[in-house]
């Protein structure tokens, strides 16, 4: 089978065809097509709603013909259309939930809506061979999870965070030291040049019960330290930099050791860990989590840096999972600016949903 995927929830138009590995559980990227919108937003420092979906509505066409003529496939030969119904910026979400239906309409094929979420909770499976149930590990600039992952459509929250995500608080801390849009990774690049024990930023939450995540804190104490400092010195930027990150970097491991502690306690041991999102391409927090799921003898899946951020291939490989399955969505389907994980997929059943 064959899926295309469609992604607009946020500053990403994004386009993909994605294949089954025949032999094989995992999946075969035919093309995967991504524009960026950073120079749209960067002047803003930050993405604009508004702008976004403008800039949706100009490159979808265009990248939906281009990944078809790079996987060197006509629509025709395509089994199901998929799109990310959200969550995510309800503008954009509709450009590409519409598109889809439209496609999937004038070609009478399938149409299944992909939660932005379940596609980074999948991405493991596309790129490797993995049973369930397994636990999940979503760090975005919207959103903050750890989610077991018990089957196609079948997730249960283990943690969120209760205030920023963790790409906020990357981003809003980059802000503060003059760097530019997006932030994760200029903050990261610094931080490799600075001293991460300059600076002895909180930790919050590390030592508590459960696996909820919290950086609010975090990111005030370098606001008020970068008060203090007054006018910033390239040395200074980077000692910040690296301080902050060692801060994520602590509360994260801790949150997902605690995570996996309650995994086990309710499902039994994982089959692994997994991560998605944009943040979990960030080498320190790859390279701690790599160190912890060796140390508790887990299986860690770090997917490649690009299917972490917003991509239309694991929105493909996501509707492929739920085709193979049955399940498919009606046309009347509502793009959802808000869809919890494990919230909305316990409605859903085979067939239509």
């Amino acid at each position: 089978m064959k899926v295309i995927g469609i992604e607009t929830t946020c500053d990403e138009t994004a386009v993909a065809v994605v294949e089954e590995n025949l032999g094989a559980a995992c999946g075969h990227i035919l093309s995967n097509e991504v524009l960026s919108q950073i120079a749209q937003h960067a002047a803003y420092g930050g993405v604009v709603p508004e702008v976004a979906a403008r800039a949706h509505i100009e490159a979808l066409d265009r990248l939906i013909i281009r990944s078809l003529t790079q996987a060197n496939l006509d629509i025709q030969d395509i089994d199901a259309i998929a799109a990310a119904g959200g969550p995510g910026l309800i503008g954009g979400v509709i450009i590409g939930v519409t598109a889809a239906k439209a496609i999937a309409l004038a070609t009478n094929k399938p149409f299944i809506a992909v939660n932005h979420l379940e596609a980074h909770a999948l991405t493991a499976r596309l790129i490797e061979e993995i049973d369930f149930p397994f636990m999940a590990l979503l760090l975005s600039g919207g959103h903050t999870q750890l989610v077991a992952v018990k089957a196609i459509g079948n997730y249960q929250r283990i943690g969120s965070t209760v205030d920023d995500a963790a790409g906020e608080a990357f981003d809003k801390v980059a802000k503060m030291l003059g760097l530019p849009y997006p932030g994760g990774p200029e903050i990261q690049t610094l931080a490799r040049e600075g001293d991460p024990q300059r600076f002895d930023f909180p930790r919050p939450m590390i030592g508590r019960q459960g696996a909820d995540f919290s950086f609010s804190g975090l990111k005030t104490a370098v606001r008020l330290e970068i008060m203090k400092l007054g006018n910033l010195s390239q040395t200074d930027k980077k000692d910040l930099a690296a301080s902050f990150e060692a801060a994520m970097v602590d509360i994260i491991v801790d949150r997902v050791r605690n995570g996996i502690r309650l995994f086990n306690e309710m499902e039994g041991r994982a089959n692994g860990l997994v991560i998605g999102g944009g943040v979990a391409a960030n080498t320190a927090i790859r390279r701690a989590l790599t160190r912890l799921c060796a140390e508790v003898g887990m299986r860690f899946i770090m997917p490649p840096s690009q299917l972490c951020s917003d991509n239309g291939a694991i929105i493909a490989w996501a509707g492929l999972e739920r085709l193979r399955l049955g399940l498919i969505n009606d046309l009347d389907f509502a793009p959802k600016p808000r869809w919890p994980l494990d919230a909305n997929y316990s409605v859903l059943h085979h067939g239509k949903a």
